[in-house]
């Protein structure tokens, strides 16, 4: 079985490849390696072709392979809540919070990473027109197989953009380095309230998949679970698998930026999470209807998640 990533070099989709590397997947009796496929929606197209078997992304983005969820639903949740970073060059002088920073600035963002940060800016009362606010790629992402956080936190510190929008680890290597402050994060309460349940990292099959394979479906939903539970009693795992997978400077930061996210290793998707989730796709106009949560959510593997 193959499992991909749109970001190897991240703590949000961590639980999944951790899952390879811990032994997990292979303890339910599957084998399944994981790659990189930038980005997102390149990932759900190549889930949708069936050239991978697994997705561990943002739940969203599904949509951009499986219009109204069709053909695609969510077996658990990696970690719960939106879990992207707004972080501004450090050489200036922004509250935390102050979501009006943004005015005037350059923000690097991924596509369809970028919808989260579009609709809690204007939840937060920043209209990117009037306030010239412009958000683009980040400078060196054009690549299959790239870091996008770790990339983002280079162009900041190059001078390329005045901001980004991306995970934890790029957002602790800016503010390790020096270049970046932290203005938003959404999941420790910053920004709008809503903007929690925008999204979050899942793990995805297809329909098909469910149907032909449910005791594979099943046991990649235990694994996942097994994977957050080890990493809650022994952190120092992250280190390991960052020494064999990532650069040395990545590697070093990969168990502290685990640890914080810990509380967030849950496996559970809410009806709450789904209703807002809806809510955020009409909105940015990725979906034209409300879905059910059994229509997004594999339910049949709800007891797993205990």
């Amino acid at each position: 079985m193959r499992l991909a990533v749109p970001d190897m070099i991240s703590n949000s989709y961590f639980p999944a490849i951790s899952a390879v590397e811990l032994g997990d997947f292979a303890e339910q009796g599957l084998d399944v390696s994981h790659e990189l496929i930038y980005p997102v929606d390149k990932c759900y197209g190549a889930l949708r072709d069936g050239e991978v078997d697994l997705i561990g992304g943002s739940a969203h983005a599904v949509l951009s392979a499986f219009p109204r969820w069709e053909g695609a639903k969510l077996l658990c949740s990696l970690s719960q809540g939106m879990y992207w970073f707004l972080v501004l060059r450090a050489d200036e002088s922004h509250r935390r919070g102050d979501l009006g920073a943004v005015r005037g600035k350059k923000i690097g963002a991924a596509p369809w990473v970028d919808c989260g940060l579009k609709r809690m800016l204007r939840e937060g009362g920043i209209d990117l027109e009037r306030d010239e606010v412009e958000i683009a790629p980040v400078p060196g992402t054009s690549g299959p197989r790239v870091s996008f956080g770790v990339t983002a936190a280079r162009a900041l510190e190059e001078g390329l953009l005045d901001g980004f929008w991306a995970n934890g680890m790029g957002a602790e290597i800016a503010v390790t380095r020096g270049v970046g402050t932290v203005v938003a994060d959404v999941r420790r309460g910053d920004g709008p309230k809503p903007a929690f349940n925008y999204t979050q990292p899942v793990l995805v099959a297809t329909d098909r998949f469910i149907a032909d394979r449910p005791d594979d479906a099943a046991a990649a939903v235990r694994a996942i679970v097994s994977t957050q539970d080890k990493l809650k009693q022994d952190v120092g795992r992250a280190t390991a698998i960052g020494e064999k997978l990532f650069g040395p400077d990545e590697a070093k930061l990969i168990a502290r930026v685990v640890e914080r996210d810990l509380p967030y290793y849950d496996p559970a998707i809410s009806e709450s999470f789904v209703e807002g989730m809806n809510a955020f796709a009409l909105d940015m106009g990725i979906l034209d209807r409300p879905v059910p949560y059994g229509q997004a959510v594999a339910t049949e593997f709800a007891d797993l998640w205990a």
